[in-house]
């Protein structure tokens, strides 16, 4: 395991783009954290991105705190890889709708009627954008 304390890697960014889920958690709620899975979008600027109801207890607890954590992992059947991003989280009011829609493409077959349904539904509904400023990245990579 290597610790680059404060940025993502160029081979880091290329393990987050793939559609994998992340599993975020947010500071205020109960011992131990309780992470949820998620879609997000690791940024050219290296931020992580991801959104969510303005009303949800994720979103009140940023609000309260802004410390965050997402954790993606590399599938079963690869060889063990995983990248740890932790930092302090904004919450923005403008770009939720897009990012809604680019994730739904990137995780979802569209071509699917149903899951073309589904995104259109979740279209319709209103997205806070939470962007994770990372300040301590940890990874590993199995190279045996």
């Amino acid at each position: 395991m290597t610790t680059d304390n404060s940025s993502l890697t160029a081979q880091d960014i290329e393990f987050l783009r793939r559609p994998l889920h992340g599993f975020l958690s947010v500071a205020g709620g109960p011992l131990p954290p309780q992470p949820r899975p998620v879609w997000f979008e690791v940024t050219d600027e290296g931020t992580i991105q991801l959104f969510n109801d303005p009303k949800s207890l994720k979103v009140r607890r940023l609000r309260e705190d802004p410390r965050a954590s997402l954790v993606v992992a590399a599938p079963t059947g690869e060889r063990e890889h995983w990248v740890s991003v932790a930092g302090r989280a904004t919450l923005e009011s403008d770009g939720g709708y897009d990012l809604c829609a680019r994730l739904g493409a990137r995780y979802w077959d569209l071509d699917d009627p149903v899951r073309a349904k589904e995104l259109a539904g979740m279209l319709a509904e209103h997205w806070v954008r939470v962007v994770i400023h990372p300040e301590n990245v940890r990874r590993f990579r199995f190279e045996g």
